[in-house]
């Protein structure tokens, strides 16, 4: 039978977490946020494989939904809200339109929605569709905002919060450190390489105190500390080339060693690029076993 998947269920986590209980004269309730339809629901997003109908939209619409066709439903309905947060009011209408601004725009985090059927006021249904097939939906989509997704990207895994928490993010429910799940990954690898290379417990400590957002004393820091470990290391290496500036050295070696000598193995770690953490972390753990 049609099930709920676990992407669809941690979105629906993240945005319950978040809005549920939220400052404001209507906060979002549990059953407002579906995934599966009731019983008697056939056809749509919110149906997995047992429940299409013959030539269901979607399924025969896009190659991507006739590849991902499972049990699995692929939308959730996000119902009123109408909180307080960051000085501002923040309601359905205005977080559903901020969430089509985001797919008209074609940002990153939006490209696995195939649709949004929403009402920007209260009162006129219209629908956002990538693949351009219909633009407005039922009256019940005046009380909610249905997102449909597209089942191949359910059926992989996806991970569907990252629009939702720059939503949560721009309206001040959520801290925001400017971190994708794939960076936290290299940052972990990073993290890993190093504890076994250097042997030192510091190293081994820097991926878990930026995690848990605090500086490298450990003390608690408020805001982006993204931002501020990136200025703290350019302010390091500034300060070691006007250090550089005068002296002479003769060749490249020479340079790159006067260089890493005024750096700390946690600013050198820090300042490598994710493209290539990775290659960087491999390569020297392949000289140690060298």
């Amino acid at each position: 039978m049609t099930r709920a998947p676990d992407n669809l269920l941690d979105l629906r986590r993240l945005l319950l977490t978040h809005l549920d209980n939220a400052p404001g004269p209507d906060d979002l309730d549990p059953a407002e946020v579906g995934i599966v339809g009731d019983p008697a629901h056939r056809g749509g997003y919110h149906c997995g494989s047992d429940r299409v109908v013959p030539n269901d939209y979607s399924v025969v619409e896009s190659p991507r939904d006739r590849s991902g066709l499972t049990l699995d439903a692929a939308a959730i309905d996000v119902g009123e809200f109408d909180v307080r947060s960051g000085g501002g009011r923040h309601t359905l209408p205005s977080f559903s339109v901020w969430c089509v601004g985001q797919c008209v725009a074609n940002a990153a985090d939006t490209r696995d929605i195939r649709e949004i059927i929403y009402s920007p006021d209260g009162t006129t249904v219209k629908r956002w569709d990538r693949l351009g097939k219909r633009t407005t939906g039922d009256s019940s989509h005046r009380w909610h905002t249905h997102f449909s997704f597209f089942r191949d990207a359910i059926k992989a895994g996806r991970d569907q919060r990252p629009l939702f928490r720059r939503y949560l993010s721009s309206i001040g429910l959520l801290e925001d450190d400017d971190m994708t799940p794939e960076e936290h990954n290299w940052l972990a690898t990073v993290h890993k390489n190093l504890t076994v290379l250097d042997g030192r417990n510091p190293i081994g400590q820097i991926y878990t105190r930026l995690a848990e957002g605090r500086d490298d004393t450990g003390a608690p820091v408020a805001g982006n500390w993204n931002l501020q470990a990136m200025t703290k290391q350019l302010t390091d290496l500034q300060t070691t080339l006007k250090a550089l500036a005068g002296k002479d050295f003769t060749d490249e070696e020479a340079i790159v060693a006067g260089v890493l000598a005024g750096l700390t193995p946690e600013e050198i770690a820090a300042a490598i690029p994710p493209t290539i953490a990775k290659q960087v972390a491999d390569e020297l753990a392949r000289r140690l076993v060298a």
